[in-house]
């Protein structure tokens, strides 16, 4: 099966207008900041000492900086340019990558189509996330086709409504805010037309830089005017549950710095703070954890796919709902820091948050 993958690049332009690519040196980067070698970080990425002391070079002149340096005990290390290209590039990667794995699962669907005019997919529309691409990996593994669209909760159970998609993914705070976190999807989904696969559990928290050199301790630091925030997409399940945090402490949202801004993954939000852009976030511990940043654990939270009551009866979609609970899928959960494999393929029982005709 054919298989479509989009990867943001980006390039250099001298004055000239001659354009050279940075994916290289990038990787380079990445490789001596892991193993504090020039020689080991060229064999990781299978070229030859000479070509990456070369490679080195050549950008250091075209930047007029050094990218690299000896430090006694430490070995080769970063520069603070070097360390700037190389977060700039993890901060495009998760930021685009959403996108572009939409656009690639559509490219993919309509060559599917030319090829194999009776091929049947299954169309997911979920926010961007660990669990989420974990069970797309599983299904596309077992030679199912997924057409996935990443969007935000609100905006997943709207399509899903609107017979756009055949799942859409959405999550609920485990707990007292339960109730009214489910308002924001009602208009949308009914228990009686509407099934629940329980996906997984997650933590959430706060995301601060190693060390945590401001001190956080909690969400009221968030009010601080000394502390950087950087937040989540209108209509996203984590800012939903940050506000209804935020009005639980009498936290005023307009008085936290930052509060405005709009980023659509948990990564996106991680690699801000990891590159200094920020100094705190809020979301799931694994986009932390991956980041090298430290985590305030807040709250507890459970992600579900929402279908047709009447599609889950047929071959397609009960293949995803047996993968949710394969033990291949339970073990990327585990996997995953903060992420909790319990329930994942059951159906959940939510009658009671989305009865018909309740507002």
């Amino acid at each position: 099966m054919l298989s479509v993958e989009i990867k943001p690049d980006w390039f250099l332009r001298d004055a000239r207008g001659t354009a050279t690519a940075l994916p290289a040196l990038l990787a380079l980067l990445a490789a001596v900041s892991e193993t504090g070698s020039i020689s080991k970080a060229a064999a990781q990425c299978r070229m030859s000492y000479r070509h990456a002391w070369g490679l080195l070079q050549q950008f250091s002149k075209q930047f007029g900086a050094e990218l690299v340096h000896k430090v006694r005990g430490q070995g080769t290390v970063l520069t603070p340019l070097a360390e700037k290209l190389m977060w700039a590039d993890r901060r495009i990667g998760a930021r685009l990558t959403p996108l572009l794995d939409s656009l690639a699962s559509e490219l993919q669907q309509e060559l599917v189509r030319v090829l194999a005019a009776d091929a049947q997919g299954v169309r997911l529309t979920a926010s961007h996330g660990f669990a989420v691409a974990a069970l797309v990996a599983q299904l596309r593994e077992q030679g199912v086709t997924v057409d996935i669209s990443y969007r935000s909760s609100t905006d997943a159970v709207a399509a899903l409504a609107r017979g756009e998609c055949d799942l859409a993914g959405f999550h609920l705070p485990v707990g007292r805010f339960e109730e009214a976190a489910a308002a924001s999807y009602r208009p949308w989904l009914n228990a009686e037309r509407h099934a629940f696969l329980h996906l997984a559990y997650r933590e959430l928290g706060l995301f601060v830089a190693r060390g945590n050199p401001k001190r956080v301790t909690g969400l009221p630091d968030l009010a601080r005017r000394d502390v950087r925030f950087v937040n989540r997409q209108q209509g996203s399940g984590t800012r939903v549950l940050l506000e209804l945090l935020l009005a639980e402490q009498g936290i005023d949202p307009a008085a936290i710095v930052g509060q405005d801004s709009a980023e659509f993954t948990h990564a996106a939000v991680a690699a801000y703070v990891a590159s200094g852009m920020a100094d705190i976030s809020f979301g799931v511990e694994t986009a932390a954890r991956r980041f090298g940043l430290e985590f305030i654990p807040v709250c507890r939270e459970r992600y579900f796919l929402a279908c047709d009551k009447a599609a889950l009866t047929q071959p397609l979609l009960g293949t995803v709902a047996a993968a949710m609970a394969h033990e291949r899928f339970r073990a990327a959960l585990a996997d995953l820091p903060g992420y909790d494999d319990a329930e994942a393929g059951t159906q959940a029982d939510l009658a009671a948050l989305f009865r018909s005709g309740q507002t």
